[in-house]
């Protein structure tokens, strides 16, 4: 298998609208990003996934594009961008575009054409169908609004289909012309000097919406070869596809490189270790971590050979790690190296959500009013509708609120969080005179000096980027334990999920620390207690 970049390096994802505010309008910005290159550089990262800074009606924060080839003036302009790029590339930085092509905008002047009459020249850009009995083709439904996913174009007589919000309008990836529109469209960002791209919901583009298949449609597979074979093909290019519906083995046939489909996706099967079997994600148990780590061990021996694993803890839509996986009491920065250390030793691609490496938290909110997610929005009223109170529900949307992964980055104890000037756009955590970058890089053991550490060894050490992952086996099921092999070199990668002490049996070796979260590492190997949340990575000897 061919080395590229992206398997040595770790990417660290920025949603602009809250990384910094350069102008003072409460609004993260281009300018922003690129006065905070300099931190980014130190702390080692090699590239940034930036959500969407596309022309938006920012129905979705920018998921709902109305011109791919333009930025939205909130964030900036194309210089703006072009001075990223240029700026990032001086500091050994790639950037990595957010890419949403399953829809648009319904202000895109595809759309906007294609409602003029079917014989537009886009109307077959988009999914449209006849009445069926008087009524909608099928029982589809909005994900984000609720209610039917088939609007009605009374001027047409047909509907069109709109599977997250009214204004996000499905494209028919079946229609040829619409798939060379966005391969031509992509290869203006290549152009540009961008290294990759990360592609929303890329699981969804091949559905078949009147057979009711929305996921894994037949021909998705064809249509990301071609896309390869249009686009990136001869370039070392990161791919990265986000694919909910996907198994480990699914994973592989997406990144198997013999394919030529993409690099990796995001494959989220260990983020419903908390969530309820059969339910929705809004639905809680508590952290099974056999579960999770299972899940993670199936998707290194899956893609041991061929493919290639993506490593994230969280994202723009998902809840923050420490709040979710370990705890935000007096052992906060402790459970959130034992995360980061136990994900950074698998193999494949770690990717660091902006403020991860402080150990930012959720951010609990009172009322439906103070939260600007519209799918939180949309489920709050689905469960007072089933008969949650209104506490009931809020205690549910708190916990999976995408706001809780939005609020403003906490650069430092000033207003605002140094973030910006003036009310943000989502208020910010009350907890950032605590959680600060500044308060964090002036405490040699912080969260974010194993950050910088963990980032460093994936670019030194081989047995990080290409070791053979083997499971420790009749591990406690809060303790995740597993080496990784390279040549004559092998790591021993352990971590306690519990706040509680726990005696395991490890491998009777001689053995170097690398890397641990508690000031004297490990002891002796063997039989080892565990002391809460106690994580860390040995050489062998």
């Amino acid at each position: 298998m061919t080395q590229h970049w992206w398997q040595r390096a770790t990417v660290y994802q920025i949603y602009p609208r809250s990384f910094q505010d350069s102008n003072g309008d409460g609004i993260g910005d281009l300018p922003g990003i690129i006065s905070r290159l300099d931190y980014l550089a130190e702390l080692g990262v090699d590239a940034l996934w930036l959500s969407p800074v596309y022309q938006s009606p920012n129905a979705d924060n920018g998921y709902d594009i109305s011109d791919y080839q333009a930025i939205n003036p909130e964030y900036g302009t194309m210089a703006d961008m072009t001075r990223l790029i240029s700026e990032a590339a001086k500091r050994n930085i790639k950037i990595v575009m957010d890419l949403v092509v399953n829809h648009t905008s319904d202000e895109h002047p595809w759309f906007v054409s294609a409602r003029q009459g079917s014989d537009r020249a886009t109307r077959d850009y988009y999914v449209w169908a006849d009445p069926v009995d008087g009524h909608v083709p099928n029982d589809l439904t909005s994900g984000f609004i609720g209610g039917s996913a088939w609007q009605w174009d009374a001027e047409s007589e047909q509907y069109f289909l709109h599977l997250f919000s009214e204004k996000q309008i499905d494209l028919n990836w079946q229609n040829p012309k619409l798939r060379q529109a966005i391969y031509q469209m992509m290869n203006f960002w290549i152009d540009q000097g961008i290294s990759g791209f990360r592609m929303d919901v890329i699981d969804m583009i091949a559905k078949e919406p009147l057979n009711k298949v929305l996921v894994n449609g037949p021909r998705l597979h064809e249509y990301l070869h071609e896309m390869n074979r249009q686009t990136w093909a001869d370039r070392d290019f990161l791919t990265v596809g986000e694919a909910w519906s996907a198994s480990p083995q699914d994973a592989l046939r997406y990144s198997d490189e013999r394919h030529q489909e993409l690099s990796m996706i995001f494959q989220f099967g260990h983020l419903w270790a908390d969530r309820r079997i059969g339910g929705d994600k809004w639905e809680e148990r508590p952290l099974d971590v056999e579960r999770l780590k299972n899940a993670l061990y199936e998707c290194q021996t899956t893609m041991a050979t061929h493919g290639w694993n993506s490593l994230f803890w969280n994202n723009h839509d998902l809840p923050r790690a420490v709040s979710r996986f370990g705890t935000t009491g007096p052992q906060r920065e402790l459970s959130a190296k034992m995360l980061a250390i136990t994900l950074h030793g698998l193999k494949g691609t770690p990717f660091i959500y902006q403020g991860e490496e402080i150990g930012m938290t959720n951010c609990p909110v009172n009322s439906i009013d103070q939260v600007d997610d519209v799918e939180a929005r949309t489920i709050y009223c689905q469960l007072r509708q089933r008969g949650d109170d209104a506490d009931t529900a809020m205690q549910k949307i708190n916990v999976f609120n995408r706001d809780n992964a939005r609020t403003p980055m906490q650069w430092n104890d000033d207003p605002y969080a140094g973030f910006s000037t003036t009310q943000p756009w989502l208020s910010v955590n009350p907890n950032y005179r605590e959680i600060n970058v500044v308060s964090a890089q002036a405490r040699r053991q912080s969260l974010w000096w194993v950050y910088k550490q963990l980032i460093a060894l994936r670019h030194q050490e081989p047995v990080l980027q290409n070791g053979k992952f083997e499971a420790l086996p009749a591990m406690p099921a809060s303790v995740m334990a597993y080496t990784r092999t390279w040549k004559q070199t092998q790591w021993l990668v352990c971590g306690n999920y519990s706040a509680q002490a726990v005696s395991v049996k490890l491998p009777q070796s001689k053995s170097t620390l690398v890397i641990s979260n508690y000031p004297d590492g490990p002891g002796q190997l063997g039989q080892t207690v565990l002391r809460p949340y106690e994580a860390f990575i040995v050489a062998l000897n």
